[in-house]
């Protein structure tokens, strides 16, 4: 199923359920699936004349990571490549920049009209760090699109995107970015990253193991000795990514008002409005909640682009990807999310405190 394993899936008319999913999926230490997926995306990508590659909707340091390096997959196999980026926001902006210099060809980076013009049956468009259409880029893109692949390391959801002709899931990996660095030392063809390649595929493992404590595995510090190797520079990375008075006061603020529901469940609402990138700076909220004493999960709201966004995160005793399915959201085991639409944040925050009590009621997790 994609999910890692671990649970049941029920396919109803209309939907599926899935069942049980509460440990950790065990780490792969063999490559063997990462070899035959890199030949098979090798063989598709020099079946088509460009490449396409895009990531989620709000893109982050991961995603975007991923994305340049599938384009240097496609550049290495003498293809067109091109990454699908409608809005560059700021948390990474540090990595966007690098792409716009002189080492890189105009038209590199397109937003989503010009993408449109470009996917059509000699285009292999690849999607990276989601696996629901509705949560990409550019949607429309899918639908447009005759050969998709996708690489991801959430769990599968239930309404996946169906039409690819290659599916490489991974939910024991920490990110899309380990898996495409993995995948791009079985290309072959003398393949050689970039500096700034390296680095943006650094910065997407790093963002997403929260600075290597989340989810990191012997495979997780072989990509990054790989990744070291082609000249990450880590002290520039550390200092790209620091966070700014405005967005320190807040994530301030939001721990201080957080709620522990049960004394198990921190809830607090992130009121970001007007900073650059809202959702990001829910997740580092989000994170540093983790690191009170009895948490269980964390759970930070942000009102943003007429939605309600839900930042969910644990360690170990809880899988918040199933708590954020029963939401319409998904994710990982331990690092998930949710958007809601037609609601404020207190009626989310009900919606969510519902949940809690009807998993405890049926026995998904404790109190």
């Amino acid at each position: 199923m994609g999910r890692g394993g671990d649970q049941a899936v029920i396919k109803g008319s209309e939907s599926e359920e899935f069942y049980g999913g509460k440990r950790v999926s065990a780490e792969r230490n063999t490559r063997v699936k990462a070899r035959v997926k890199a030949h098979a995306l090798k063989e598709l990508i020099e079946s088509k004349e460009r490449v396409v590659v895009m990531g989620h909707s709000i893109g982050d340091a991961d995603s975007f990571g991923a994305s340049v390096g599938v384009y240097r997959i496609a550049k290495t196999l003498e293809r067109k490549a091109y990454v699908v980026l409608d809005q560059c926001s700021p948390s990474v902006r540090p990595l966007c920049d690098r792409f716009y210099s002189g080492d890189y060809e105009d038209g590199m980076i397109v937003n989503r009209e010009e993408a449109g013009k470009l996917v059509d049956e000699n285009a292999l468009l690849v999607i990276v760090d989601v696996n629901k259409a509705d949560y990409t880029e550019c949607p429309e893109l899918v639908e447009q699109a005759q050969s998709v692949v996708v690489i991801d390391h959430h769990r599968q959801a239930g309404d996946a995107i169906s039409q690819a002709v290659l599916f490489y899931i991974e939910p024991y990996a920490s990110s899309a970015s380990e898996m495409v660095s993995e995948i791009s030392q079985y290309i072959g063809n003398g393949l050689k990253l970039k500096p700034a390649e390296a680095e943006a595929l650094y910065a997407g493992i790093m963002i997403d193991t929260n600075n290597f404590t989340d989810k990191t595995g012997v495979r997780t510090f072989e990509a990054m000795a790989y990744l070291r190797r082609n000249g990450v520079d880590v002290i520039r990375l550390r200092k790209a990514f620091r966070e700014n008075m405005d967005e320190y006061r807040i994530k301030a603020a939001a721990i201080e008002a957080t709620n522990l529901y049960l004394d198990s469940y921190a809830i607090t609402e992130s009121k970001a409005e007007g900073t650059d990138s809202p959702t990001v700076l829910a997740a580092k909220i989000a994170n540093e909640l983790l690191d009170i004493s009895g948490v269980k999960a964390s759970f930070v709201l942000t009102n943003y682009n007429d939605k309600i966004y839900i930042s969910a995160r644990s360690i170990d005793e809880v899988n918040v990807q199933v708590m954020m399915e029963k939401l319409g959201g998904g994710g990982h085991i331990n690092m998930a999310g949710a958007q809601l639409k037609d609601c404020t944040v207190s009626e989310a925050e009900e919606k969510l405190r519902t949940m809690i009590d009807k998993m405890i009621e049926d026995g998904d997790i404790t109190q």
